[in-house]
This record gives C-alpha cells, structure tokens and sequence, in this order.
C-alpha cells in the first residue's frame, strides 16, 4: 500500500539531472533517475516512463522494468494510438495547458466510464493513474506513467503539485541529452532490418539485422517481454494500423549508444489475416536536424535562420530569404549562439557538425523529424 504526498518535494532534482547529462548517458537515463526521485514523493505501484518522438507522439524508448505486463500492451497501444480514445488519451493531454493530469480527477470520479480504466487498470487491480507530460514550447518529449492499486490513496493535490514541479526540469534534461550525446551520421554495423507482427502484435518474423538492431534502442523491458521487439515497434505499428491502407507511419528510436535508427510501418492485407510489416535502419544524413535545433530550444524561425547559416548564407542572402530587417536577424542570431553555447557563425557550424555528426542538412522547411514539409529552394 502506498500513500501520497508532496512531502520533501522535488528538491535538487535539476542538479542531479544535469549531472546525468554531462556524463554523456542518453535520455532513457535522465528519465530514469527522475522518476526514481519523484517516486520517493509520489509512491506508485506501477510506473513507467517513455520517450517520444515530438512529431508523431509515436514511442522511441524508456523505462518499462516497472511497468505494464506484457499481456495488456497490445489493447493498450490500440486505445492510446488506434482509437486515441479517453479523456487522458496522450493526444488530448498535449492540448492542455496543465501538465499533469489523474484519470480519476479527470473522469470526475466516473473512472468507470474510461475504456483504458476497464481494459488496462481495472484487469490489473489499479484503482487510479497519474500522467506527466514532459512537454516544452509546445513539443512533448515523454510522458511517465505512474499508477496506483485499490489497496492505495488515489493521487491528490500534492501528488499533482509534486508531479508538476518534476516535470520542468525533467523535460529540459531530457532535450539537453539530445545536445550532449549528439545524433549519428547514419552509419551502422549492419544493414536494414525487418520485423512481421500479427494482428495482436505478436512478432510473426523478425529477420537477423532486425533483431541486432532492435536489440540496441535505448528502452528498459518489462518482464516476459520478446527483446526483439520493444515498445517503440510495438507503438509505430499501432499508427499503421490507425492510417488508411498504403499509408506509413514512421518514428525515430535512439540507440544505447547515442545513435538513432528510423522506423517505416506499413500494413500488408495478406491471407488469412493482415499483418504489420516494420523496416528498421539507421537515420539517414540530415534527417534529424530539425529534432537537433529543436533540442537547442530554438524557434522555428531560429531554427531556419541556423539552417541558412549552416550552409553558408551570407546576412544578405538570409536577408532576402526571409524578408526581414537586418536588426532583426541580428538579434535572431545573437539568441541562436547563446543558446547554443557559441560566439560567432564559425562556431556554430563548428558545434553543430562535430556533436551532431551530420554532413550535410537539408534546406527546406523542416518537420521536427527532419521531413521536409516544402521543396527546397532552386539553387
């Protein structure tokens, strides 16, 4: 039996997760000692935490020795990513102002009338459950899951007021990681890999390179899990499922070792029954800057005036591009380095290229996954 309470509070939780980013160790990491944290304020008996891709909401790793059993994870991708249903649905809670939310508070005392609570919690003998965004300027980057049985206090006010002072600086740790530990040029010991799941999400195939690369994202696993195929397959073939035929959904994972490798789901209609096809390889030169510059915390006009210097601009020429005044670009300009951590344009390209690897960027506008959303620009 646990009990709630914001007791000692959050304190010291931001220098203790800066301490995790300079040692260089990846986001999983950043959640991980967080929750731990949080946990000694905000007892739950189920917990866990996932990384996001902030573009798709789709899963690209995290925490999960402590989380769901394995049975219940097909129906629980179905309801958060097929029918995105429920008043705490992950894509509901994104366009709230709070950051936190108790799916009892949220059902006013109805949980009942919550298809997650009758399909997920109740089967389990969890009485109630609290979410956390780890959200900034508009982009999600995780969500922890902490949920508590009938044998519990159900979460209160201070467990929410706990829960919200967590996830500020959880959330800026977590982009700082990205800075720190960098993305890769794309290069991996082997080549794309592929993996068949059925209709509940059980892994029909699931070639050699698949299982190597799979086995390398940056996730904790819950017991009886299949290592071969982590939540973040499991999450991207939910979305196929969702689209209409011949779409694809698609996701970045990183890797325990700093790198990411892109996700390509697509449904085949064979017989007798359909199944999901996922691709995994490494992410192309180039697809990730946007989620870079995004990880600085720079605007999206920031991040295209660091894009046309990257690539050698000149004032005048970014001038013309973006039809703005030249005390305007400036001060873009001088907000870009001292996010950064640079003194000039050199710098910048300087600090960017050898953390982040990347050889060449894409110029056009970009989705926070590095897709451009416009041709680019005629040379």
């Amino acid at each position: 039996m646990v009990s709630g309470g914001a007791g000692r509070g959050v304190g010291g939780l931001e220098r203790a997760l800066q301490g995790v980013v300079e040692t260089g160790r990846g986001a999983a990491d950043v959640v991980g000692v967080a929750a731990a944290r949080l946990l000694k304020v905000v007892p739950a008996d189920i917990w866990c935490a996932v990384l996001l891709d902030p573009s798709t909401l789709l899963d690209t790793g995290g925490v999960h020795e402590s989380g769901f059993p394995e049975r219940v994870m097909p129906r629980l991708f179905e309801i958060e990513h097929v029918e995105q249903d429920g008043v705490d649905n992950l894509r509901a809670l994104t366009r709230r102002a709070a950051p936190v939310s108790s799916l009892k508070a949220s059902t006013g005392g109805a949980i009942e009338s919550s298809a997650y609570y009758r399909d997920i919690l109740h089967p389990l003998d969890m009485a109630d459950e609290l979410r956390i965004l780890l959200r900034e300027r508009g982009r999600t980057w995780g969500l922890v899951v902490l949920c508590r049985s009938t044998d519990s206090a159900p979460f209160g006010s201070r467990d929410l007021a706990a829960a919200r002072a967590f996830a500020t600086p959880t959330t800026r740790a977590v982009r700082r990681s990205l800075v720190v530990t960098g993305t890769d040029e794309g290069s991996a010991p082997d080549g794309p890999g592929f993996v068949v799941l059925d209709a509940a999400q059980r892994v029909v195939e699931c070639s050699p390179s698949a299982e190597r690369l799979l086995a390398r994202i940056e996730e904790g696993g819950a017991a009886g899990r299949p290592k071969s195929c982590p939540y973040a397959v499991r999450a991207v073939a939910a979305a196929a499922r969702a689209g209409h035929p011949g779409t694809t959904a698609r996701s970045q994972v990183r890797t325990r070792d700093g790198h990411w490798l892109a996700l390509h789901a697509w449904r085949l209609f064979t017989a007798p029954e359909p199944v999901t096809m996922v691709a995994i390889g490494s992410a192309e030169p180039g697809m990730l800057i946007a989620l870079v510059l995004e990880a600085y915390g720079l605007s999206e006009r920031q991040r295209r005036i660091a894009q046309l210097v990257l690539h050698g601009w000149s004032s005048e020429e970014v001038l013309a591009e973006l039809h703005i005044t030249r005390n305007t670009l400036n001060d873009h300009l001088e907000k870009i380095f001292d996010k950064v951590g640079v003194r000039s344009r050199r710098e910048l390209t300087a600090a960017v290229f050898s953390r982040h690897y990347l050889p060449r960027l894409g110029l056009g506008p970009l989705a926070l996954d590095g897709r451009l959303t416009a041709p680019p620009p005629a040379a």
